[in-house]
């Protein structure tokens, strides 16, 4: 193996340690925000608390749009 090659190699097991690395931490604690927790409840993931749909609705529709300004600019 040449000098290039080991050094490709060399990169991507560093890559792969420090990914390894990041993924071994403990888990978090429970999520803020309100809700009544009970014995068996988690603290608030329900929808009311996961406030996704309107970023998410406009973001897509930007993202539609920025692709299609692009295509057409290319013709």
């Amino acid at each position: 193996m040449n000098n290039k090659g080991l050094k490709i190699v060399l990169l991507l097991v560093c890559i792969v340690a420090i990914t390894a690395i990041g993924i071994a931490q403990p888990p978090a604690g429970p999520p803020p925000g309100g809700g009544i927790t009970g014995a068996n409840t988690p603290p608030c993931w329900a929808p009311e608390c996961v406030p996704i749909d309107g970023g998410l609705s406009f973001l897509l529709a930007a993202g539609a749009l920025l692709g299609f300004k692009s295509l057409k600019g290319k013709k």
